[in-house]
């Protein structure tokens, strides 16, 4: 038994939650309970970003006094959280008044990798970061992601040296102590350290108003990386308690498009506090929709709330934990939807289950007293966070019941009269099943306790389909 500590990306609440935070929940939730199944102590992290022009200007627009706007955003993504089933330990909002003393505490104690400059060159609102001059080219001048034209800024700013870092970070990636997943990710981020600039980590208060006061200089707000950041280790009470028990983080899980930011600009914050880096960091893909990005201009945007309305929290973790590749871009369209849950959820699993329900409760066989063990590939898999494989290899087992089903015929050794027979090719099917249920807990847990449940007492009861097929 060891401890366990998971984070997740904290999402800027001047929107409503996205397909993207529910990937980052349910990948981040799957590994928590994987590690509370094999007996770890798992503390989870969730939480989230309320600083910034972007959500103070969103207030301003709706007439609502800020402090209240994202007080009601921040119990939009807690509620959201629940209904994903995600069992988190802490959460934390970057106006909690904790929060906001910690990170004055650590500036301070970065100082020695601060300094003040001006800035003159690009910078997206919609991002809220500075671009360089070699990415505004590329771009055209225009965010690719907001389709907006960056602005020009001339300001002076608090800058973190990263150039201090350089070495010691691509010396941790590359020797895994930092261990960048996928692998693919991990080469790209060890090219872009190469240019990688100092970072900017205040704006003049003149304009940024909504922010944690640089310790020192009231003309200066902290800018988003200090303020964000940092969340990981000030919800363990950093700097003013001991975090050695949970500290490094075993897994941080973030979207491919801020891997860099947690990657560069996180590690090298660590490095200057005299912390480890975390051991893990694992970066998931996007959803497409239909094969193009999500965009609201679009019309392609998939709700995850609706996909949970439509068959339920378990249908919808099904196909994002198994059909979403844990790291790689993937597809998500209705049609493809409705399949897996006919054809994968309602026809192997539930259909599965209705089947040896129904023949144990009408030949009289009691549930076998089973001891799970899970199986070296599944926990290999889950160690290395390659939960669509583990999820596959889940659903190899389950089809392999299926078919001995098909082959051992158990209606026949009944009709037959073959008692001994039965009870023997029944238990074994019903141990296995059992068994499939433990390996599907982290995944799909509501139905994994159904199952466990349904075949736990003496006389297996008969049954109602799990998932219903339309």
């Amino acid at each position: 038994m060891s401890n366990f500590y998971i984070t997740t990306a904290i999402p800027y609440v001047n929107g409503v939650p996205h397909i993207g935070h529910a990937m980052d929940y349910c990948l981040a939730d799957t590994c928590a309970r994987y590690h509370r199944l094999i007996g770890d102590n798992v503390r989870f992290q969730a939480g989230t970003d309320e600083h910034g022009n972007k959500i103070f200007l969103k207030a301003k627009e709706l007439g609502v006094p800020v402090e209240e706007y994202v007080a009601e955003n921040a119990k939009k993504f807690q509620e959201f959280i629940h209904k994903l089933g995600v069992e988190y330990t802490d959460f934390i909002r970057t106006t909690d008044d904790s929060h906001e003393k910690l990170c004055q505490q650590i500036w301070l104690k970065l100082k020695d990798h601060i300094y003040s400059s001006k800035y003159e060159g690009w910078y997206c609102t919609g991002c809220e970061r500075y671009v360089t001059n070699k990415e505004a080219e590329e771009n055209h001048g225009i965010c690719p992601d907001h389709q907006k034209p960056y602005e020009r800024l001339e300001e002076e700013n608090y800058y973190l040296r990263i150039s201090d870092f350089k070495d010691e970070i691509r010396e941790k990636i590359e020797s895994d102590e930092l261990l960048i997943l996928p692998e693919f990710r991990k080469r790209e981020i060890l090219k872009l350290l190469e240019d990688s600039p100092d970072v900017s980590i205040s704006r003049p208060k003149a304009q940024l108003t909504w922010g944690v006061p640089v310790p020192d200089d009231d003309t200066q707000v902290m800018y988003v990386w200090i303020d964000a950041l940092a969340n990981y280790i000030t919800v363990l009470g950093f700097p003013e308690k001991d975090i050695s028990e949970w500290w490094p983080a075993s897994a941080e899980f973030v979207g491919k498009d801020i891997l860099r930011f947690h990657a560069i600009i996180w590690p090298a914050m660590l490095l200057g506090l005299g912390l480890k880096v975390p051991k893990t960091l694992v970066s998931h893909g996007m959803v497409l929709a239909d094969g193009q990005k999500m965009s609201k201009s679009i019309g392609n945007v998939v709700d995850p709330i609706e996909v949970m309305d439509k068959h339920g929290l378990d249908a919808m973790r099904y196909y994002f934990l198994r059909h979403i590749d844990t790291f790689a871009d993937s597809d998500f369209t209705w049609e493809k939807f409705e399949d897996a849950y006919n054809n994968e959820l309602a026809n192997d699993l539930g259909n599965l289950v209705q089947r040896l329900a129904t023949l144990a409760n009408k030949n009289g066989i009691s549930a076998p007293k089973v001891k799970v063990n899970l199986p070296k590939e599944y926990r290999e898999l889950m160690d290395n966070f390659e939960f669509n494989k583990a999820f596959d290899f889940v659903w190899e087992k389950i089809q392999g019941i299926n078919r001995r089903i098909d082959d051992e015929k158990p209606w026949a050794l009944a009709k037959a009269g073959e008692t001994e027979k039965l009870e023997k090719v029944m238990g074994e099917m019903i141990s296995n099943l059992v068994g499939v249920a433990h390996m599907l807990r982290p995944f799909i847990p509501g139905t994994a306790e159904k199952i466990e449940k349904i075949f736990s007492g003496k006389i297996v009861p008969p049954e109602t389909p799990l998932f219903p097929k339309n």
